[in-house]
């Protein structure tokens, strides 16, 4: 064996278990079917500006011992994440807060703000009841997203600013979407135009690539090298395998297919130094094709690594698609029928002694990166005994 461990997937999870490897003491190898490092969280440079090339990650997290380790391996600038909704050429404040609540019905308190939410959310149960031969004093139980959101938030900013973006999102109507994909939706009666409630929050300087890079230090990594075509060879060159990639992919599909979103982008180079005036522009109305624009060089204030304004921008326009093979997979379809799935591929994969199943992809899970960090920490705690 000339391997201790081979690490499939150069990602978050990747990263960080072969990096606490190597400082465990072992030998690693990473390989990953892509030509480059990083997984998703891949930023390559145009003309100055680290773009985001699968889609914006913004970096967050309330777990201390998450952001001091993280932080050994690139520094953060200070972004902090504040979207623009557009609504058929309205523009509102994400998430939801007062800038919004005046925008959308002219109020000026958090008063005013909360009793219009109120009025709206009572009226729409009132129905609902009714609808369901409920009495008034019957708990409603929301059967559905449209119902869980109109529940939570009311019917004016359900329709303008959830209903058009959840529904090309999912590519499925609200109604048939289940109502726990809204647990809950972020209200601030305040005006914090602070998307992310979290203590630590920003984007590493330099770009995510590079913060990969500092992982990996040291360690072996082969690109362009695809595990599942090559599995006997690679499995008999190491003691064991971290995998992050597809779990139903490294069974060959045999018990059927996990669904996934995917997403696809339209990146532009624009010969001017700004488009839209923000990283992030959501737009809510189902007629816009797109779900948001991401225009890269706002994560880092418009500035390059010297601290020099950049003359041009890029933009990305992101479609929302269902998963076909051959697609990135993006978002796991946690409806009862793909959990039910997942937890058959997870008894086969627990009898895997020498594979240890980890990641977004690895555990059918969608992850922050906080806690696909976190999650990678707490396996090689078990797995290197540190």
């Amino acid at each position: 064996m000339k391997y201790d461990y081979l690490v499939v997937g150069s990602g978050l999870y990747g990263a960080v278990f072969a990096h606490e490897a190597k400082m465990a003491g072992k030998s690693v190898l990473v390989i990953d079917k892509r030509p480059n490092i990083a997984g998703n969280i891949y930023t390559e440079d145009l003309e100055g500006i680290h773009v985001h090339k699968y889609g914006a990650h913004i970096f967050h997290t309330n777990i201390k011992k998450v952001w001091d380790y993280i932080t050994q391996f690139a520094e953060f600038n200070r972004f902090t994440n504040s979207p623009v909704a557009n609504y058929k050429g309205e523009l509102y404040s994400l998430p939801f807060n007062m800038y919004t609540f005046n925008k959308m019905w002219g109020v000026v308190t958090p008063e005013e703000a909360a009793s219009k939410i109120e009025e709206q959310k009572k009226d729409y149960i009132l129905k609902k009841k009714a609808e369901r031969g409920l009495s008034e004093n019957d708990e409603f139980v929301p059967e559905n997203l449209e119902e869980q959101a109109i529940s939570l938030i009311g019917t004016d900013i359900y329709e303008k600013l959830i209903k058009g973006y959840t529904e090309k999102q999912w590519g499925r109507d609200c109604t048939e979407l289940p109502s726990f994909i809204i647990k809950r939706l972020p209200v601030r009666l305040t005006f914090d135009n602070n998307y992310f409630n979290a203590l630590y929050q920003g984007i590493p300087k330099g770009g995510y690539t590079k913060m990969i890079e500092n992982l990996l230090d040291g360690i072996e990594v082969r690109l362009s090298t695809d595990y599942l075509e090559n599995k006997e060879a690679l499995d008999k060159i190491c003691e064991k395998v971290v995998y992050t990639g597809p779990i139903d992919a490294y069974f060959g599909y045999k018990l059927g297919t996990l669904e996934y979103r995917s997403v696809r982008f339209e990146n532009e180079l624009l010969d001017k130094p700004n488009f839209q005036g923000n990283a992030a522009v959501n737009y809510t109305d189902k007629e816009t094709p797109w779900t948001r624009i991401i225009e890269h060089k706002w994560f880092e204030f418009g500035k390059d690594d010297d601290g020099n304004d950049l003359p041009k921008t890029v933009i990305s326009r992101e479609y929302s698609s269902e998963w076909k093979p051959g697609d990135e997979p993006y978002y796991p379809v946690n409806d009862e029928k793909n959990g039910e799935l997942y937890k058959k591929y997870k008894e086969l994969a627990d009898k895997e002694d020498k594979v240890i199943f980890g990641g977004r992809l690895g555990e059918y899970k969608y992850y922050d990166m906080d806690a696909v960090i976190a999650s990678s920490l707490d396996m090689c705690e078990k797995e290197l005994n540190k």
